[in-house]
């Protein structure tokens, strides 16, 4: 199951409190201050790595807390610094500040981006020492670490997206153009989750079906077209063996303006599928409908491999 979007709160660690106390050994009785510092809270921060596909580490793991610095002690013993914590995402994730609504998307590799700082260690009383205090009885405590609401979300990184409805033929296409083995069944939404391919260097996304009134929840939403916001080319699949080609397109098109209206604007080409199933006359026809929109029409079938053949050279073509 592909984990592509959590709610995460990160909290960093407190610093330690400094040491509030007086030199007391075998040869001093009533000596001065010698507190400690206490040591810094954890930080967290993120990194990009290749290692890592989706979210999934964090399914069951709502709260990442650093560790906090240790207390100061006396004879001017410093608290140990807690370590910092490093948290591994996928290339390109996109991690959204809840309360404030800030946004990054994490692609580094090498250096990780701080996104919450541990707390600062309290003084101890050896530092408040002065001229007109000798023997200063208090101490400094630690400062919290800072705790941020979080909301990641990763977008597969695909050139090519296939979309379409229920059925379009987006799985078996996608079988016979890349190495990808998606599951495929004659019923919708046998494509739960998106699944990605590899045509030559190109990745190419199949999006989970959408149907009338996506946006509003219906069948499986719009939660997965963030995945093809990063896309250069968007292969529209239209069944050309349904009823009404024209209203299956203008039904994705209206679900993509409630989405991301970006999305509209996005490289789109007409593929029609199944053209086994279609005569000579019906190919010209629905052909015809799409031309006639000033929309570049391809065509089609799984079961003609000259067809997919030559799909393939144009994809490649046109993503050059």
């Amino acid at each position: 199951m592909l984990i592509d979007n959590i709610k995460l709160i990160i909290k960093a660690g407190n610093g330690g409190n400094g040491a509030a106390t007086l030199l007391r050994n075998g040869l001093t009785s009533k000596g001065g201050p010698d507190g400690g510092n206490g040591g810094n809270g954890g930080n967290i921060y993120f990194l990009a790595t290749h290692n890592v596909n989706d979210l999934r580490e964090f399914r069951y793991k709502k709260k990442i807390t650093a560790l906090n610095g240790t207390n100061g002690q006396n004879q001017k013993k410093f608290g140990k610094n807690a370590s910092h914590i490093t948290i591994l995402v996928p290339i390109g994730t996109k991690i959204t500040d809840m309360i404030s609504g800030k946004v990054w998307e994490i692609f580094n590799t090498k250096e990780p981006l701080l996104f919450a700082h541990g707390g600062k260690g309290g003084r101890g009383n050896v530092e408040f020492k002065s001229a007109t205090n000798q023997t200063p009885r208090f101490a400094e405590p630690g400062a919290f670490g800072e705790q941020k609401e979080l909301l990641l979300e990763i977008r597969l990184i695909a050139e090519i997206g296939l979309i379409g409805l229920p059925n379009a033929g987006k799985s078996s296409l996608l079988s016979v153009l890349t190495n990808a083995t998606p599951e495929i069944a004659a019923y919708p939404f046998t494509t739960l989750e998106p699944n990605i391919g590899m045509l030559g260097k190109h990745p190419i996304a199949d999006i989970p079906g959408l149907i009338e009134g996506a946006s509003l929840g219906k069948g499986l939403g719009t939660g997965f077209l963030r995945h093809i916001e990063k896309t250069k080319i968007l292969l529209h699949c239209i069944d050309i063996t349904i009823e009404n080609p024209k209203q299956a397109y203008e039904t994705i098109r209206k679900e993509f303006a409630q989405f991301n209206t970006q999305l509209l604007k996005k490289p789109e080409y007409i593929l029609l599928n199944k053209i086994d199933l279609a005569d000579e006359q019906l190919i010209k026809k629905v052909s015809a409908i799409f031309t006639k929109m000033k929309k570049p029409v391809l065509s089609c079938s799984f079961y003609n491999q000259k067809s997919i053949e030559k799909l393939k050279t144009t994809v490649i073509k046109l993503l050059k």
